[in-house]
């Protein structure tokens, strides 16, 4: 049953995102987190996905703390390159040799690791050669620092000259029924790579699981409330895009969130989605949503209907676009 992230590792099919338990949807709670990380273990999810900007730092030090309380084998991808300040949305992006190796200490020394799992680009910066940085992530490797490299968001082009300096192990985008960008050029060239497809928000930052019906679902404090898809006018629109996940769900007996799931799931062996949640119900929820088969009529038939209804707004702010798809 799990799928294969690089040579020789593994994992569960559902990872789990945990940047909320940190900062961005709304109130944080360490000890309810640490709760979900432990029962993430006994469900069988051995891969968590972290960043340093998480917080930032608070995250990477709750994984740390996680790893000192239990014998538990996580696989433990982490991030760099987005430079923000405490509190603030605004960032800069930096891939230079000098910040990567500075950051892959500081991020080792959080984590309380010898070797991080899998390191990645958070975001590209065009100004910084990917050459440069890939050369470093080798010999981050040689040094036995990190097991494997990653970039996110990185173009079809970015991604062949990464790969052709350094292996990129796993591309991290945002992969969802409605964010599939990446179908036309993207995941074709992880493809004939061997580039595995981490896919984070898969349930369109809860949008797919039909929690946010309207505006007013959003609380105060959640980044959604800035983003153009969860505007007001823009989210009620987009309830047409949930009617035919929520017919399918029905019928399957299944969440709407699940179907979502099931969906990226069904896409390809190569795909791990990596959902967040700091709630243990949606967890469960999210895991069980491994055991949910689409076959391929019901796959194509929801593709079909999806097809044909136009999402409004982008995914992010354009302060959340940069070093995108670069």
């Amino acid at each position: 049953m799990k799928r294969e992230l690089f040579d020789g590792v593994s994992v569960f099919p559902v990872g789990l995102g945990c940047m909320g338990m940190s900062e961005f949807y709304g109130a944080t709670n360490d000890a309810e987190s640490l709760r979900v990380l432990h029962r993430a273990a006994e469900l069988g999810v051995n891969f968590l996905d972290t960043a340093d900007m998480y917080g930032p730092h608070h995250n990477e030090e709750l994984i740390g703390k996680l790893l000192k309380e239990t014998k538990e084998d996580f696989v433990v991808a982490t991030k760099f390159g987005i430079v923000r300040e405490p509190g603030q949305y605004a960032r800069a992006i930096d891939n230079t040799p000098e910040y990567l190796r500075k950051c892959c200490e500081a991020s080792l020394k959080r984590l309380d690791v010898d070797c991080i799992d899998l390191f990645y680009a958070h975001r590209l910066n065009p100004d910084h050669p990917i050459e440069d940085m890939m050369g470093e992530m080798s010999k981050l490797a040689e040094e036995g620092k990190i097991r494997a490299a990653g970039i996110c968001e990185a173009s079809a082009a970015t991604l062949e000259r990464a790969h052709a300096v350094f292996p990129v192990a796993a591309l991290q985008s945002e992969y969802s029924l409605w964010s599939r960008g990446l179908e036309e050029n993207i995941l074709p060239t992880c493809r004939k790579l061997g580039v595995k497809l981490v896919a984070y928000s898969p349930l369109g930052r809860g949008f797919l699981t039909g929690s946010f019906r309207k505006a007013a679902d959003v609380q105060e404090g959640d980044f959604r409330s800035m983003l153009p898809r969860f505007s007001p006018g823009n989210l009620e629109q987009n309830q047409v895009f949930l009617q035919e996940i929520d017919k399918l769900a029905e019928d399957k007996g299944v969440t709407t969130g699940q179907i979502a799931l099931a969906w990226v799931l069904a896409k390809g062996d190569d795909i791990i989605p990596i959902p967040g949640t700091k709630r243990i119900k949606y967890l469960e929820q999210n895991c069980a949503a491994a055991e949910v088969e689409l076959t391929s009529d019901e796959v194509s038939s929801l593709e079909e209907a999806l097809n044909s209804v136009e999402v409004l707004g982008l995914r992010y702010t354009a302060e959340g676009m940069k070093g995108v798809e670069v």
